[in-house]
């Protein structure tokens, strides 16, 4: 490999945290089906959807399977391997630490943390010395680290300074480059202006925040539970996701978060969800609002503009799927200099079980981005891995 491809959008459950889903009884849970009489032990079942946990439908089945691909780091690995990834910077998957109860989220928070940490440390010590052994470096002569990460917050603790700490502490952690966070916040979305210390504590000390949808919206939205039975995950995950990320940003946009903070980063999963297709409609309906102060009202709208923001404050990674979304995403950001290449493993795995082929859900990001940009090689190769070894100092 010529050039470096890093993943920015790659999850794994540690199993300090599989193990305290699996002491749950409410969502989310891991369930463990019974061994069938002689048989094999069917998959375990992840439900971290309230929707997947429907009392209709046999606890065997709720949720999806989930094998080691969500917690060994191994499987992780050879998952790179196979599509030519040389560094991932993993994350916790939803719903991170959202759920715990109060006195739980710090302990749990450092738990997770030091468990990432730890984990990312041990895989690059050991490709250190087994291209050392082989006297195999990468093709500029410096060896590359295969494992970064993401922290997870303790939200749900008593009071912001809890998370705040959490925040520092992982600033002195030599993996970690960054947080991840849902779209859901303390509870009341994005813009409760309970969030503005932890605001404060990412711009303060210069943290990135990567911003992931878990509710959707509710089963209202696309017709009931019936419907949303019917068709499985199709209506959460392709219009539920991307369209809570686009309110959950919006809000804080009218807010004035991002008057307030000036200097906050943000990664948007899934390309921002609608928000680059929709950035103009958002300005023209804020120009046109009577209720803000700039038209007579008395609620302060945003200073900056939905454009201003997108082209400072945001970086998006390149989970679309399409040419014609990732071209969105691109012109809304300004340029492809804020866009990073991202696979969303383990999530949509083969579904005829040849996980050690290349997976659709990857591959097809791959050739959106070689359509998108055309014969501009420098803008592939930056997309691919020299943004997000820039924009996290990956070096």
């Amino acid at each position: 490999m010529s050039y470096p491809i890093v993943d920015i959008h790659t999850h794994v459950y540690p199993p300090s945290y599989l193990a305290m889903l699996r002491s749950r009884k409410k969502v989310p849970y891991v369930h463990d089906p019974p061994s069938a009489s002689g048989g094999a032990r069917p998959p375990s079942r992840l439900i971290i959807l309230s929707s997947d946990d429907n009392p209709s439908t046999p606890l065997d089945q709720r949720g999806r399977p989930v094998d080691s691909s969500y917690s060994d780091i191994n499987v992780k690995l050879a998952f790179m391997r196979r599509h030519g990834i040389t560094t991932s910077v993993v994350s916790l998957a939803n719903p991170w630490l959202d759920f715990l109860e109060p006195d739980e989220a710090q302990t749990w928070a450092e738990c997770i943390n030091n468990d990432l940490e730890e984990t990312c440390a041990r895989v690059n010590r050991e490709t250190a010395a087994a291209a050392a052994a082989t006297e195999n470096p990468s093709d500029d002569g410096t060896q590359t680290q295969p494992l970064f990460a993401f922290g997870a917050l303790p939200l749900s603790a008593p009071d912001s300074s809890i998370v705040a700490a959490e925040v520092a502490r992982l600033k002195t952690l030599p993996h970690m480059r960054g947080v991840i966070m849902g779209t859901s916040g303390l509870g009341k979305g994005l813009d409760d202006s309970a969030l503005d210390p932890i605001w404060t504590a990412l711009q303060d000390t210069d943290t990135l925040l990567f911003l992931h949808p878990h509710y959707g919206l509710p089963d209202e939205a696309f017709g009931g539970a019936d419907v949303t039975d019917r068709y499985g995950h199709v209506l959460p995950l392709a219009l539920g996701f991307p369209l809570e990320t686009t309110i959950a940003v919006t809000r804080m946009l009218l807010a004035g978060v991002f008057d307030r903070f000036p200097r906050l980063k943000i990664l948007l999963a899934h390309s921002g969800g609608t928000l680059p297709f929709l950035a103009g409609r958002i300005e023209s309906c804020i120009a046109h609002e009577r209720k803000f102060v700039a038209n007579g009202g008395s609620t302060q709208g945003p200073q900056r503009s939905v454009w201003d923001v997108l082209k400072t404050n945001i970086y998006l990674d390149a989970v679309v799927y399409g040419e014609a979304g990732l071209k969105a995403a691109v012109q809304a950001a300004g340029g492809s200099d804020r866009l990073l290449f991202g696979t969303d493993h383990p999530f949509f795995p083969p579904l005829d079980g040849k996980v050690d082929e290349p997976w659709l859900s990857v591959t097809t990001n791959y050739k959106a981005i070689e359509a998108s940009f055309g014969a501009d090689k420098d803008a592939v190769r930056a997309v691919l891995g020299g943004n997000a070894i820039r924009i996290l100092n990956l070096e």
